[in-house]
């Protein structure tokens, strides 16, 4: 449900109301009762909580898994080294 603003036109009070989209406007002030103006609000933007979306929820996790195997294929290649009998004399 949204949060919807209202502003008293007699003593200034503004105040949040949570109500459906199909609700009647609020029409008077809490406080002393006179009539109240609905204002306009920006609302709040879409929020991501938690780590990473794009890595955990949305990336194909065969692909991941694929270049997982990969860079460890890469680490464990043995190194060439030269031997002393490759030298000239």
């Amino acid at each position: 449900m949204p949060t919807y603003d209202y502003l008293c036109t007699s003593c200034a009070h503004q105040f949040e109301h949570f109500q459906s989209m199909s609700d009647d406007l609020l029409t008077e002030c809490p406080i002393c009762g006179s009539k109240v103006r609905r204002l306009v609000s920006g609302g709040s933007g879409l929020i991501f909580k938690g780590s990473g979306f794009y890595l955990t929820d949305y990336k194909n996790k065969s692909e991941n898994k694929k270049s997982q195997d990969k860079k460890e294929k890469k680490e464990t290649k043995p190194k060439k080294i030269k031997e002393a009998s490759d030298k000239k004399d």
